[in-house]
């Protein structure tokens, strides 16, 4: 225990790859684990998904509390008015705002990446584009980060509009139409 306790807070060979950029001056995840040491409660072995899952009303009355917007958490899933296999799953809808509502409850080192960096997360980016899609009437998306652990900081929320990305939400509706397509052709074609 003491060993590991040792280790905290500092770069050691182990780390050093998590940290060192060869090309480009982008931070790796090791720079985000070092600040999280610092700054939060040390991780627990809980599976991610289900601490996204318990944290998830937390987070929304967080939300609410801040902003004073009032969210509807009745839903479980959206699908496009003309195709139900274009869906999603939101966490929360401001009706008032034509708002969704997406919570993440990450690693420390995760929330703390983008609290830094200012954005979204890469992996969450179709996420964010998948709301748009699926809700057209959508205005924006409140995109929050919440990770009671975290002595500072511990929420946070990115304002997406629909109007910045309309593009990237046009590419990827029709994507996903042609994947769609694509694979009802080769169900038919392999029922046959």
């Amino acid at each position: 225990q003491s060993w590991l306790e040792g280790r905290q807070t500092k770069i050691t060979g182990t780390k050093l790859k998590n940290i060192v950029t060869l090309r480009g001056n982008g931070k790796k995840i090791g720079f985000y684990e070092l600040i999280a040491e610092r700054l939060a409660l040390p991780p627990t072995e809980e599976n991610s998904m289900i601490r996204g899952k318990r944290l998830q009303e937390e987070a929304i009355e967080r939300f609410e509390s801040e902003t004073g917007k009032k969210v509807n958490t009745d839903l479980v899933i959206w699908t496009r008015d003309d195709n139900e296999n274009i869906a999603i799953s939101p966490d929360g809808y401001i009706e008032k705002d034509k708002a969704g509502l997406e919570i993440k409850c990450l690693d420390s080192s995760r929330h703390i990446e983008a609290l830094l960096t200012k954005k979204v997360p890469p992996e969450y980016q179709f996420q964010v584009l998948q709301y748009f899609i699926v809700n057209e009437e959508m205005k924006k998306l409140y995109f929050c980060f919440y990770d009671p652990r975290l002595s500072v900081k511990d929420f946070f929320f990115y304002e997406i509009d629909r109007k910045d990305i309309a593009e990237d939400i046009a590419e990827y509706y029709q994507y996903q139409i042609d994947t769609l397509n694509e694979i009802e052709q080769i169900v038919n074609e392999l029922s046959f």
